[in-house]
């Protein structure tokens, strides 16, 4: 392993990547295909992440986190999503959606009262941003909170909330007087709900809800940050989700990839390998590069991302790039494999299904042709 590896570039972060892949050959992938069938999060198997020091991954150390950077968390996501992206979905709910996030966000004493119980993996978390008619135009958001005596009044429905069915807190924004704010929301707070779990198409490894606030009466000391802040630490996050979510999509790709090859050696048609034809040389070969492509997009990209950062240009090129390539790659590997690719006794349908998210989720594609466009004319006026 050479050090000057884009993708592993320091010991530690080797280390990181082995300990992850071995994690995944043994305990993630024999579980993945059963969850995905049941729709369920594996939940003793979520908090083995917690002995592992990963749902604090990038939270200092002296607050109980790894202390680790972006390219390690893209790492933890890439290596996860070659077995089960859903799975690995609700990871990033959980340690980048929420723990990063509210790290970032929140006082000393939130963070004491809170981060061991997420860290530790006792608490499962989420985020709430997406509305019944708001998504991208997450400005168009209408969930309200109104100040109560020592209380803040939540009324409104979050949807399509990743580890909504297991989580027991939640980063939720909404509106105080139209300006758009964070708060931490727990089931323990009078008048929030959860709906019943919402089904889907790919990712079923991870569950997903509606949030519900009736008059939910949140504690006054649960408000994160200021009053109209929540903007700012919306979109400082979702650069780390959009860089992680590229990573999964590197996941994807790279266990298609193998698939591919393999499969190309060990089926026969008209007594050769299939890999001696041109039709699936040019799968496993444009493949490749795809793969290899987009893993260097996202892991440049990573390098440049911190809490301090702004490189929303760059993390909108990641995902935009690479999520379609693990799409892509789903569906070469399994025309490679033509019938058996299309059961589920394989599990390149799974992949199939669960790379499909990645062009929606996190921002849409057409959301980062917009962002794109727009920082790069910014930047060119400076």
């Amino acid at each position: 392993m050479s050090y000057a590896d884009l993708f592993t570039p320091t010991e530690e972060h080797a280390a990181l990547r082995a300990m992850i892949a071995e994690f995944t050959r043994n305990e993630v992938e024999p579980q993945a295909a059963k969850h995905d069938a049941l729709g369920e999060l594996n939940v003793p198997l979520f908090r083995k992440l917690a002995d592992l020091g990963l749902l604090g991954i990038t939270v200092p150390t002296e607050w109980g986190g790894a202390g680790m950077d972006t390219v390690a968390a893209v790492i933890v996501h890439h290596e996860l999503s070659k077995s089960d992206p859903g799975f690995t979905l609700a990871y990033l709910a959980h340690s980048m959606l929420f723990v990063n996030n509210f790290f970032h966000c929140s006082n000393d004493e939130q963070k004491r009262r809170v981060l061991p119980k997420v860290i530790s993996g006792e608490w499962i978390a989420g985020m709430g941003m997406t509305e019944p008619g708001a998504g991208t135009d997450v400005l168009g958001m209408t969930t309200t909170a109104t100040r109560d005596g020592d209380s803040w009044v939540l009324n409104g429905t979050k949807t399509y909330i990743t580890n909504g069915c297991d989580g027991f807190c939640f980063l939720v924004y909404a509106k105080v007087e139209g300006r758009v704010t964070a708060f931490l929301v727990d089931r323990d707070c009078p008048g929030f709900s959860s709906s019943n779990h919402i089904d889907k198409l790919g990712m079923r490894g991870s569950t997903m809800a509606e949030l519900i606030f009736d008059n939910c009466r949140v504690p006054a000391n649960n408000l994160l940050g200021e009053i109209g802040g929540g903007v700012t630490h919306m979109m400082r996050n979702l650069e780390m989700e959009r860089l992680t979510l590229a990573g999964m999509s590197c996941g994807i790709a790279d266990r298609c990839v193998e698939i591919m090859v393999r499969h190309g050696q060990e089926r026969r048609a008209f007594g050769k390998p299939i890999d001696t034809y041109g039709q699936i040389q040019r799968y496993i070969a444009e493949g490749y590069a795809m793969t290899e492509a987009a893993k260097c997009l996202t892991y440049n990209a990573a390098r440049e991302v911190s809490a301090d950062s702004n490189a929303r240009v760059l993390s909108d090129a990641a995902k935009l790039f690479a999520a379609p390539v693990g799409k892509t790659l789903a569906d070469w590997a399994m025309q490679v494999m033509g019938g058996s690719g299309y059961c589920r006794e394989y599990p390149v349908e799974r992949l199939w299904r669960d790379a499909k998210l990645l062009e929606i989720g996190g921002g849409t594609l057409e959301a980062h042709h917009k962002n794109i466009t727009k920082d790069l004319a910014r930047l060119r006026s400076l």
